[in-house]
């Protein structure tokens, strides 16, 4: 499948800033089952631009902002090809050891209620055991925007019995933890089934499973990727996996307007 990603991030200045430093995970990488057509990453206006590798191979940019200004625009463009794996992610150059994806983080630390759920996952097939996981969490977190933010982590967020994608992710993920399973936070763009376009960032996990690899779990849709999913970064947890982050020398209060378009593009297009 060719998709079609536009990702733009925008923010206002009330005031002149002097300047702004941004670091980007906007480009996904080639991997098999996602071929990447053309991409690009344009920042309007931007001093300097230097791309990298992150210690967990994903691609960034780092820009930087020099002369003064009210408005900052950062905009990725491009169209990928996709084929539905089942979920297993191969073909992705190996940068830190599998147990690395075994360490907590503030977002990802189990408490007694996450290992709970996680040891009540019936042993078996380590894919069918990932999946009842997964179900388990959804089961216990209703899709519900706007109750939970940036900081919330995986236990606030299970007592809750309310998210979104993230908190979903960030749960799943400290359960497998806990019961010795790699897993891992990944970013990305989801096509919905329903429409020609979607209008949101999403995210994932991705288990390690012996016989396979690194597998995928969207934990708040119930399913393995599929070829309707662009893959862009993983890290332990969300704020390593962050599209776009930085800092700036004035400009008081900001406003910040995301807007993301994911459509299936034609072939003869």
């Amino acid at each position: 499948m060719l998709i079609r990603v536009r990702h733009v991030t925008r923010y206002i200045y009330a005031e002149r800033a002097r300047y702004t430093v941004q670091s980007l995970r906007l480009t996904p990488a080639p991997f098999k089952g996602q071929r990447i057509a053309d991409w690009q990453v344009r920042v309007p206006g931007c001093a300097k631009s230097l791309e990298f590798r992150d210690g967990f191979g994903n691609i960034m940019q780092l820009v930087t902002m020099t002369r003064a200004h009210t408005e900052l625009a950062i905009e990725a463009a491009g169209t990928v090809e996709t084929e539905d794996r089942s979920g297993i992610v191969d073909g992705l150059p190996k940068v830190v050891p599998t147990r690395i994806f075994l360490r907590e983080t503030a977002q990802t630390r189990p408490d007694a209620a996450i290992r709970a759920l996680a040891q009540a996952i019936a042993p078996g097939d380590a894919v069918a055991r990932l999946h009842a996981l997964s179900n388990a969490v959804r089961d216990r977190v209703d899709y519900v925007p706007g109750t939970t933010g940036v900081r919330t982590g995986a236990a606030e967020a299970l007592a809750d019995g309310k998210g979104v994608c993230a908190d979903h992710v960030h749960i799943f993920i400290a359960a497998a933890r806990s019961l010795g399973i790699p897993a891992r936070y990944v970013t990305g763009y989801l096509m919905l089934e329903d429409a020609t376009s979607a209008n949101a960032h999403h995210a994932w996990a991705e288990a390690y499973v012996e016989t396979l690899g690194w597998v995928g779990f969207d934990v708040a849709n119930r399913i393995c990727p599929t070829d309707r999913y662009v893959r862009l970064a993983c890290g332990l947890d969300a704020a390593y996996t962050a599209p776009v982050t930085g800092s700036r020398l004035g400009g008081g209060d900001e406003k910040l307007n995301v807007c993301v378009a994911v459509q299936q593009k034609c072939a003869q297009q």
